[in-house]
């Protein structure tokens, strides 16, 4: 597609479908960990800095694994790499869905770390490949739904799953949904392998120290690092934090996490045109002011109604929206396309590295007591919106030199 022609064709249309709904699978695998957090805490007795492992260990593993992978990305179909690492997921999912005890679902979890956590570096790289910069961010936009989907429909799903069969059914639903998914990737996804007309002649090691020695892609990396800290911090205990904090029961988390979904769903395509039309960073900025600001709120609620609860969460997510879909849209404007895999895939494992030291860290601020009651969340909330100021410093200069890059096409 060229910057000329902005209808999609049938063909992309399927591609922007088929990569939501694995982004669909990849996120709810790591996102219904933090509404069967309170499930999770009691049946397998541990506390919160153990749960925050669980948690970290997945995001420890994806960065490795992103590393590792850097320098071969460039070097092969994205349609077979995606295939691999997605197989791969299915079975650590899988693992999950059998875990007997807290042990196994740790190595479970870093298992599905080392192939999930590439999925989306893959995905943008194959974004990038196929959409212009124009209309990059309404891709995005799309793609991001994978996020509001997993609570309208993965994440009630799983807790009404989690609540009558227990927390291994909601991993075992996933591994369903990403058989189907799997079989459309192979019979139906073409091969993604234009950029190997461009592909750099470096041996991988050589590839991937020549693109984190890239001052330009440092700027990228650094502010990966700060987008990250946020999520990781205050997702892992979102249900537990609601249920024994905001004193919502297990049996309304559900449809607290549906609705706020919906509100998302309709939310991210139109901030993704908004972001394309009045510029990416603005959006960015502005969803980062009101973000800051809901986060604020958020942490320091006590004991809530369910519509005062869910009014909060509807806000936080879809400002979370405004503040990913412009970022991802201009992080992908980023890398030349001869490093555009390698650099998708160490931006992915910063993302996981700082996000998961954050959710490690977390697990030290905050503490139970015997009746469950979190204490000190609101200075994760104050964490978080630190990173938040500089993430938006950080991100004006990507946006400076993604626009310069650009006029130089």
């Amino acid at each position: 597609m060229t910057s000329k022609n902005k209808i999609f064709t049938p063909y992309q249309l399927f591609v922007v479908s088929i990569l939501a709904i694995l982004q669909f699978t990849v996120v709810l695998d790591f996102m219904v960990l933090s509404p069967l957090s309170d499930i999770l805490i009691k049946d397998l007795h541990v506390n919160t800095s153990q749960f925050s492992l669980v948690v970290s260990a997945y995001a420890f593993s994806a960065g490795i694994s992103g590393f590792l992978t850097a320098g071969f990305a460039d070097k092969f179909d994205r349609k077979k790499l995606l295939l691999f690492f997605y197989s791969g997921f299915i079975l650590a999912t899988l693992l999950c869905g059998l875990a007997p005890d807290y042990k196994v679902l740790l190595v479970a979890r870093i298992l599905t770390g080392l192939f999930g956590g590439v999925i989306s570096s893959i995905s943008y790289a194959i974004i990038t490949d196929l959409f212009a910069m124009e209309i990059r961010g309404r891709v995005m936009g799309f793609v991001q739904m994978a996020f509001a989907a997993s609570q309208v429909i993965g994440i009630p799903v799983g807790l009404v799953l989690a609540n009558h069969f227990g927390w291994h059914s909601p991993f075992i639903m996933i591994v369903a949904l990403s058989i189907i998914m799997i079989s459309l990737v192979v019979f139906k996804l073409q091969p993604v392998d234009t950029h190997l007309a461009t592909k750099s002649e470096k041996k991988p090691y050589k590839h991937l120290f020549a693109t984190i020695t890239n001052s330009n892609y440092l700027k990228g990396f650094a502010a990966t690092c700060l987008l990250a800290t946020g999520g990781f911090m205050l997702n892992q205990f979102g249900g537990a934090y609601t249920i024994n904090n905001l004193k919502l029961s297990q049996n309304q988390l559900p449809l607290l996490f549906g609705i706020t979904g919906v509100f998302s769903i309709i939310a991210g395509p139109l901030i993704g045109k908004i972001s394309d039309k009045q510029g990416k960073y603005k959006i960015f900025l502005i969803g980062s002011i009101f973000c800051m600001l809901m986060v604020g709120i958020y942490t320091q609620l006590g004991p809530s109604p369910f519509w005062k609860v869910l009014l909060v969460q509807i806000f936080l997510f879809i400002f979370v929206s405004a503040r990913m879909i412009p970022s991802q849209a201009l992080m992908s404007g980023v890398p030349d396309p001869k490093d555009r895999g390698a650099f998708m895939s160490i931006n992915s494992s910063v993302q996981y590295l700082a996000g998961g030291v954050s959710a490690y860290a977390a697990g030290f601020i905050v503490y139970q007591d015997k009746y469950g009651v979190f204490y000190r969340y609101e200075q994760l909330g104050y964490i978080v919106i630190a990173s938040m100021i500089f993430s938006s410093v950080m991100m004006y200069f990507i946006h400076k030199m993604v626009m310069k890059k650009n006029k130089m096409k």
